[in-house]
């Protein structure tokens, strides 16, 4: 049956997808080699497999098996707070709540606080499955420009004030963005507070890689700045620090809204997945996460710098890049002559000469940059990282042959 033939509610319009998850899908069903730069995960080489196969052997009981709390296992609330009593930004279990991953806390997020026709600030580009989340609930997005410090907060504010409205929530990914690689200045944090309170704005705090730092100094964050302001509402996960199958993340919310959220969860999923909660919770309690983290900034630093030396080697000239501090990404965008090749056309032949991306239009809710893309470098060793910019630069050539092609006929 046609879906046109059944009584869908008026919201699946607003139900956009995600480019970035249906690569997976896309990946696998390929036949040939293919060096992949499209996934924002971590290294599949350095997810501590045999330590969580023996940790879950011995942790592993009947306990494990059957429903949990919504709010989350109390075990792994007091070892996740021992440990973010050892950071920059310690908690308290009133403001806890274990989610499904990162995607769950902003769902929450934005069931919690977006109404339709609500405007949502997004920066532009971002990570397009958080921006889908809130057009899921029917909010009107404002994407606002970045440069090398983030979110432009002037152009921010000149972009509210033309609307005539004023946002219900701002959506930022403040350390090494998803997916530009940029990290937003203290500066600017404290001004987008600023005009939070003003507007009676929420802040969506989204951070998976704020943990993953490799050069510079870490910046305090919105709820260190604000002094756990309740509109800082901050999303956390376990998934690029250890592995996103686990689907373990959390919440950092004002104590007043944990009801809240957990209504929210138990209409979604009851209770986050009971067995990955405990192999978290042993993983945390012996104290081996600052080893591994020290482990993948190491390596995430000499892929990153591979990654912008292979560039330079093979595409000088034609593009510019971002140089992050942490995380998964650089952002490239096509200049000069080649600046008219569309991304996703770039794509489409990359994918057949052996190496894929995340187009710009994929990571911009208005289609935007499709003189850009996103590589991760985290996934993929020197070697290959080398032989998939290779790829990228032939089908560049070919992209660029064919749009001087159209052009002439």
């Amino acid at each position: 049956m046609s879906t046109l033939n059944l009584p869908l509610a008026g919201r699946t319009s607003n139900l956009v997808g995600s480019v970035i998850d249906s690569s997976t899908s896309l990946l696998a069903a390929q036949k040939h080699d293919v060096v992949r730069f499209a996934m924002g995960a971590p290294a599949a080489e350095f997810v501590p497999v045999a330590l969580f196969n023996q940790i879950a052997g011995s942790v592993l009981d009947a306990s494990s098996y059957t429903y949990g709390a919504s709010e989350g296992e109390p075990r792994l609330i007091s070892a996740l707070l021992d440990y973010l009593a050892t950071t920059a930004e310690p908690s308290s279990a009133e403001r806890i709540s274990i989610t499904s991953g990162g995607m769950q806390g902003l769902d929450i997020a934005c069931k919690l606080f977006v109404d339709p026709g609500d405007l949502v600030v997004v920066e532009s580009p971002t990570y397009t499955n958080g921006s889908a989340t809130a057009l899921s609930y029917g909010a009107e997005l404002l994407e606002v420009p970045m440069d090398e410090d983030g979110m432009d907060v002037e152009a921010l504010e000149e972009l509210v004030a033309a609307t005539g409205r004023t946002p219900k929530a701002i959506y930022t990914i403040p350390n090494f963005q998803n997916p530009s690689g940029t990290t937003l200045s203290v500066q600017r944090r404290i001004r987008i507070i600023e005009l939070a309170r003003r507007w009676g704005a929420v802040i969506i705090d989204d951070d998976p890689y704020g943990l993953l730092r490799f050069a510079g100094e870490d910046l305090p964050g919105f709820r260190q700045l604000s002094n756990n302001d309740p509109l800082v509402f901050s999303v956390r996960t376990f998934s690029k620090i250890l592995a996103p199958g686990l689907r373990v993340g959390w919440i950092d919310a004002d104590p007043s809204l944990r009801h809240l959220i957990i209504n929210a969860k138990q209409a979604m999923d009851t209770c986050t997945n009971v067995p990955a909660q405990h192999v978290v919770t042993e993983f945390l309690r012996q104290g081996i996460l600052d080893e591994h983290l020290a482990k993948l900034r190491i390596e995430y630093r000499s892929r990153r710098d591979a990654m912008a030396a292979s560039l330079e080697k093979h595409l000088a000239g034609r593009i510019t890049t971002t140089h992050p501090d942490g995380g998964f990404f650089l952002w490239v965008t096509l200049i000069g002559e080649d600046a008219r090749v569309d991304s996703q056309r770039l794509f489409e032949i990359a994918l057949a000469e052996g190496v894929a991306f995340i187009p710009g239009p994929a990571l911009s809710a208005g289609g935007r940059f499709s003189d850009a893309f996103r590589l991760c470098f985290a996934s993929t060793g020197e070697e290959r990282t080398d032989i998939g910019v290779q790829r990228l630069a032939k089908a560049l050539d070919m992209a660029l042959a064919e749009t001087n092609t159209k052009a002439r006929s």
